[in-house]
């Protein structure tokens, strides 16, 4: 039987296709990815932190192709293709995430509007464990007007 799971649990709910960030209980700033157990606020003192649903849609904020094979624990194509990497302004959030564009998005541009998606990354155990990340996909013109 197939199954299917985050390349990253963490940082990514494959299920509902939902980047989780933290959230500090003591002055509601939000953070991504949610790699620290303390408040990274300069301003507070805060250690309580909480699993917080980050935007799935947002503003491109900048973007770029990178012609270069990451380190791992990036899994490149064999040969390796450039991609593009999209810095996201989340709609309620107030932070920018970078993401992949996925590659049948359409191309974007600074100030176009993207959603997440989930997409298969690579499969493992002879196709039977499949994992999955988040990409950004260009939302087309009636999705936007949402």
């Amino acid at each position: 039987m197939k199954t299917a799971r985050s390349a990253v649990p963490a940082w990514f709910d494959a299920e509902t296709t939902t980047l989780i960030g933290r959230r500090c209980t003591a002055c509601s700033a939000v953070f991504f990815p949610p790699t620290a157990d303390y408040c990274r606020n300069p301003h507070c003192q805060g250690d309580q932190l909480v699993h917080h649903q980050l935007s799935d849609r947002g503003t491109v904020w900048s973007w770029t192709r990178n012609h270069y094979k990451p380190p791992a624990p990036y899994v490149a194509p064999d040969p390796f293709e450039p991609y593009v990497v999209v810095a996201v302004e989340l709609d309620d959030d107030q932070m920018v995430v970078l993401g992949q564009l996925s590659d049948d998005s359409e191309v974007v541009e600074v100030g176009d509007r993207v959603e997440l998606a989930c997409e298969e990354l690579l499969s493992e155990g002879g196709q039977d464990d499949v994992l999955l990340v988040w990409r950004w996909t260009k939302q087309t013109k009636v999705e936007a007007d949402r």
